[in-house]
């Protein structure tokens, strides 16, 4: 078994095949239906405690992106576009209506873009420091950059890639004890879910990335979750559009980019107290 697969859906997950990729999804709970997108080289796994939690009120649908988890590889590269195409054919492939999306960094991005693609057929929207709301200015660029040669070392597979990816995870991008278990499984699988790493970024600078005017465009309630620490998707570059939007609130967290892993009860305890405010 490759070491991705223990990142995402456990082994037992349903293989739904969208535009010939075939996506591990696995479902728990019941209850109104939660679809959890995770972030860029995670898998489904990231949502594994938030399950549990939320489970005995909500119906938990978990996928792994492709390249990802249990999934298989995508003809297309990877982006927050695509993976909202993908997104679509499993909730029609799925039957699932009116779902609560939850999404995080690519994942969130690729919940906006889904929702303001079809109004009135998602109830509400949690995105977890999503891409896309602030200005790809020289500035970013730059970083992207740095990110996409980052992740093109590991994908030649360069010996110095484990390590650097180790701390940049351990001291970056998840720091927080609870995290740590889900972490360990992220840097063991980093030479195989660099590709899709390096192909994520380099989509991050591409003009359709910018997603600001759908997601003021959006009518559904929307709450960000964002991590105060987040250094990956600054929060202070996307307020000014939350400010904006129409139904949107805020709530952070301690952390460097993922809530629902790195305080699980807290955020297990604000996400029901949000959904609960959701039409029905």
């Amino acid at each position: 078994m490759n070491a991705r697969a223990w990142t995402g859906t456990p082994e037992d997950a349903e293989i739904v095949e969208v535009d010939g990729v075939r996506l591990a999804v696995a479902r728990s709970g019941q209850g109104p239906a939660v679809i959890c997108l995770h972030a860029i080289g995670h898998g489904a796994r990231d949502f594994e405690r938030f399950a549990k939690l939320a489970g005995r009120d909500f119906e938990i649908i978990r996928l792994d992106w492709p390249g990802q988890g249990r999934s298989g590889p995508d003809n297309e590269p990877a982006s927050a576009a695509r993976y909202a195409e993908l997104l679509s054919g499993v909730i029609e492939k799925l039957r699932i209506e009116r779902p609560i999306l939850l999404g995080c960094s690519v994942g969130g991005a690729a919940a906006l873009i889904y929702a303001a693609s079809v109004p009135g057929k998602v109830r509400g929207l949690v995105a977890c420091s999503p891409g896309g709301l602030m200005e790809i200015d020289a500035k970013a660029r730059k970083a992207i950059g740095l990110m996409v040669k980052f992740f093109s070392a590991g994908e030649r597979g360069a010996r110095w890639f484990a390590p650097a990816f180790r701390v940049y995870y351990r001291f970056l991008v998840l720091p927080k004890r609870p995290a740590a278990a889900q972490r360990r499984r992220i840097v063991a699988a980093g030479y195989e879910t660099a590709p899709v790493l390096r192909a994520a970024w380099e989509s991050f600078a591409a003009p359709e990335a910018d997603i600001r005017s759908l997601a003021l465009s959006l009518d559904i309630p929307v709450w960000f979750a964002w991590a105060k620490g987040d250094r990956i998707v600054a929060l202070k570059a996307s307020l000014p559009v939350i400010k904006q939007m129409k139904k949107a609130g805020l709530t952070t967290f301690p952390g460097g980019h993922a809530p629902f892993l790195e305080r699980p009860k807290a955020f297990a305890k604000a996400f029901t107290a949000f959904a609960k405010t959701l039409p029905a």
